[in-house]
């Protein structure tokens, strides 16, 4: 569970990233073309090297209570609910092979 929050967490991390590396592109394109000058798009550049920033320290990482209670509020199957599970197949599965 832990590894797949962990990739959740990178996939939005790289995406971001990506997001940011377009962007510059982008900028870099338009400049190219002659549809901004290059005072504007370094202006660009640095607003959006701000807000990424800003992004990034707005994002804080989660505690185990946090995490617990959004994985609660998910509705996942936790081990003893799995185990309970297990038990009353291996009832049932005990009950149909007796009958037999």
């Amino acid at each position: 569970m832990i590894n797949e929050l962990k990739k959740l967490f990178l996939a939005g991390i790289g995406s971001a990233a990506y997001t940011y590396e377009k962007a510059s592109k982008l900028i870099q394109e338009m400049v190219q073309k002659g549809r901004i000058t290059v005072d504007e798009g370094k202006q660009l550049s640095e607003e959006l090297k701000k807000t990424a920033i800003a992004k990034k320290e707005q994002i804080k990482p989660l505690n185990k209570t946090q995490l617990t209670s959004i994985l609660d509020s998910m509705n996942f199957a936790t081990k003893d609910d799995i185990s309970k599970i297990n038990e009353r197949l291996d009832k049932l599965e005990s009950k149909i092979n007796n009958d037999n």
